[in-house]
C-alpha cells in the first residue's frame, strides 16, 4: 500500500474512531470527569478554565488513543516536549515512513451564536512549517508526514456557579458534583480542510480555524476549494509578502482573497463560508 493509500484509509479510521468516542467521555450528555480525588477519597472540583478543561481532556482520550492505534497496526508517540507539535504521532508498523501527524483541539460553542464556535489553533506557521526538514518545536520534520489530521471538540460550558468550581465532595457523592462541560462534538478532519486564512491566537504563529460548525464538520474551510498546496505557500508567506493598497502604499497580505490577486489566481479558489459570520464570531 502506497502513502496516498495509506492516508486514505488512516483518516476513514480515525473519523469512525472520532465518531465514536461522545459515548466513551460523557453521559447523558455530561462529561463523566467531575473533578480529581486525593487519598483521603475526596473530590476535588475542576475548573472551566478552557486550558485546565483542554488538558484533561487529552489525558481523558490519550488511552482511546493508544487502543486506536494498536488496532490500526500503528505505533503512536505523544509529542516529545509540551508545546511540541504535534500532539500524537502515528507511525505505520509495517513501514516506519508512512507518519501521521494528529493534534486534539477542544473548543466551545458560541453562547449567543450556537452555530458558531470559538475557534481552533490548527499548529505554528512558523519555522518547522516553512522550512520542511526543520526539526525545531515537531516531533519529526514537517514533510516526513505523510498527513496532518485534527481530531476536534466542541462543546458547550455549563453555566455553573464559581462557587462551584471549589468545593470538595465525598468520593461517595460523585454523582452530585456538577459537570463543567457538555453537549460534545468529535469530528477529524484534515486541518487544511477546516482553517481560515486569520491567526489563531493573539501575537504567536498560529493558524486559525474556521467557526461555523457545519462548515467545520464538512471540511469546508477557506481553503476547500484551493487545495493543500495553496494552504500551504499561502500560510508560509502569511504576512511576508506585500502589496500595494488604493493609496498605493505597501500592504502585507493576510487575506486569501488579497493572496488570490497577487499570485493572480482565480476569484473561483476563495471558498464562501459566510465571510461575514466568520468575522461577526471574533
Amino acid at each position: 500500500m502506497n502513502k496516498k493509500e495509506s492516508k486514505q484509509l488512516f483518516i476513514k479510521k480515525l473519523k469512525d474512531f472520532a465518531g465514536g468516542l461522545t459515548d466513551k467521555i460523557s453521559k447523558e450528555n455530561e462529561w463523566t470527569i467531575r473533578g480529581f480525588i486525593d487519598i483521603f477519597k475526596k473530590v476535588h472540583t475542576i475548573s472551566s478554565d478552557t486550558k485546565v478543561v483542554s488538558k484533561i481532556l487529552e489525558l481523558h482520550l490519550f488511552p482511546y488513543f493508544s487502543e486506536f492505534a494498536k488496532n490500526i497496526n500503528y505505533d503512536m508517540e505523544l509529542a516529545r516536549y509540551q508545546n511540541w507539535y504535534p500532539d500524537l504521532t502515528f507511525i505505520n508498523k509495517e513501514d516506519k515512513n508512512i507518519k501521521f501527524a494528529v493534534d486534539i483541539k477542544t473548543t466551545y460553542r458560541n453562547e449567543n451564536s450556537p452555530e458558531l464556535c470559538n475557534g481552533f489553533t490548527l499548529g505554528s506557521h512558523g519555522e518547522y512549517f516553512c522550512d520542511r526538514k526543520s526539526h525545531k518545536n515537531i516531533q519529526y520534520p514537517y514533510n516526513e508526514y505523510s498527513g496532518h489530521f485534527c481530531v476536534g471538540i466542541i462543546y458547550s460550558r455549563a453555566d455553573l456557579k464559581k462557587d462551584d468550581e471549589i468545593k470538595i465532595y465525598d468520593v461517595v457523592d460523585i454523582l452530585k458534583v456538577p459537570a463543567v462541560i457538555k453537549n460534545f462534538i468529535f469530528f477529524a478532519e484534515e486541518k487544511w480542510k477546516i482553517a481560515s486564512d486569520k491567526g489563531g491566537s493573539g501575537n504567536t504563529a498560529n493558524i486559525g480555524s474556521i467557526r461555523k460548525i457545519d462548515d467545520i464538520l464538512n471540511g469546508n474551510g477557506t481553503f476547500a476549494k484551493a487545495g493543500e498546496a495553496l494552504f500551504d505557500d499561502y500560510w508560509m508567506n502569511y504576512g511576508k509578502i506585500q502589496n500595494q493598497n488604493k493609496d498605493g502604499k505597501a500592504k502585507k497580505i493576510t487575506k486569501f482573497k488579497d493572496y488570490c490577486v497577487y499570485r493572480r489566481l482565480p476569484t473561483s479558489l476563495i471558498n464562501d463560508i459566510s465571510e461575514e459570520v466568520e468575522n461577526n464570531a471574533e
